[in-house]
Order: C-alpha cells, then sequence, then structure tokens
C-alpha cells in the first residue's frame, strides 16, 4: 500500500509544482522518480519520455503511467496517472469558478507573466538534458539537426518529424550491426 501512496504523492507534488507541461517536469522526475525512489533509471526516463511524445495523451500523463506501471502493474499506473493530473483538475476547478472575479487585477497579470518566464527557464532545462541524452554520437546528432531544420522552416507535422527521425535512427542501427558483424 505504501508503494501506491508514494506513486501518487509523488506524481501530485509533481503535477502540483511544475508549470509549463511535460518537458517542464523533467528536472522534477530526475529528482523523485531517479533520485528518490529510484523507481526508473535516467535512460529509462528519457525512453518513456520519447515513447510518450509519440501516442496520443500529454507527454507528462505518458509518463506516470510508464513508470506508475514499472513500479506496480496496471493499478500503479492509474495510480501514477491521477496522481499528476488531480492536482490540475483542482486548480483549473479553482481558477474557473474565480478568474472572472480576478483576472483583471494588475497583480494576477503580473504572476502569469512571472510563470511564463519561470516555465521557460525549465523548459531550457529539459531540452538541454534531453539534447545531452539524446545526441550522443555524430550520426544522432545529424538526425537532431536535420530534424531541427525541418522543424524550423516548414510545416512538416511533428508525427511526421518524429517518424523520420525513428526510421533514421532504425536505419543507422542496422548499418552499424551489419558493420560490426561483418567486422567480428
Amino acid at each position: 500500500m505504501q508503494d501506491y501512496i508514494d506513486l501518487f504523492v509523488s506524481w501530485f507534488k509533481m503535477g502540483l509544482f511544475t508549470f509549463g507541461g511535460g518537458y517542464a517536469m523533467l528536472p522534477m522526475i530526475q529528482k523523485e522518480v531517479i533520485e528518490k525512489h529510484g523507481w526508473a533509471t535516467e535512460s529509462e526516463v528519457m525512453d518513456y519520455y520519447a515513447i510518450g511524445q509519440c501516442t496520443p495523451g500529454i507527454i507528462a500523463v505518458n509518463a506516470a503511467t510508464f513508470i506508475g506501471y514499472k513500479v506496480k502493474g496496471v493499478t500503479g499506473g492509474i495510480v501514477a496517472t491521477l496522481g499528476v493530473v488531480s492536482p490540475s483538475l483542482i486548480i483549473i476547478f479553482l481558477i474557473s469558478t474565480l478568474i472572472t472575479n480576478f483576472s483583471e487585477l494588475e497583480v494576477v497579470q503580473h504572476a502569469l507573466r512571472g510563470i511564463q518566464v519561470a516555465v521557460c527557464v525549465l523548459m531550457f532545462v529539459a531540452i538541454e538534458k534531453l539534447l545531452k541524452n539524446g545526441v550522443k554520437d555524430l550520426p544522432s546528432a545529424i538526425i537532431f539537426l536535420v530534424a531541427l531544420v525541418l522543424s524550423l522552416f516548414t510545416n512538416l507535422s511533428t508525427v511526421i518529424l518524429v517518424i523520420m527521425a525513428a526510421v533514421a535512427g532504425y536505419v543507422l542501427y542496422v548499418v552499424r550491426e551489419k558493420k560490426e558483424g561483418g567486422q567480428a
């Protein structure tokens, strides 16, 4: 039972204190999931993020579901998912009941601008970690640069870019395996 409580509380905290979605959540996931509880390795978390990016839904919810499932099966996945979405549901409910009364207040507008800046910083840190963990050699750097250029200068769908990068990574893997197999 304690494992379920730990899963819920940890993911609740991450959902409560992380603004900006899944990428902004990476530093807190590292602290809670990897360092504090040891539920997953850094490599596994990056894999869950990659899978979460490719599957329907919110990355943070997908990551919570994957990690919860890894820790305690289907029930763990449900508990972790409920933990990460509960703060948003509570906050949205509270804001929706109060927003019409306070949205014009200058202090509220300044607070929201401050939150936007903090989210940008958290996203930058998350992108930096993803870059360090994902781009490990020249071929992966080339895939990264091509995907970056295509995302900036074309209207290609993110899904298409992810599929293209996955295919390129798989082709490079097959080529590398054949080359290493031929040398043995």
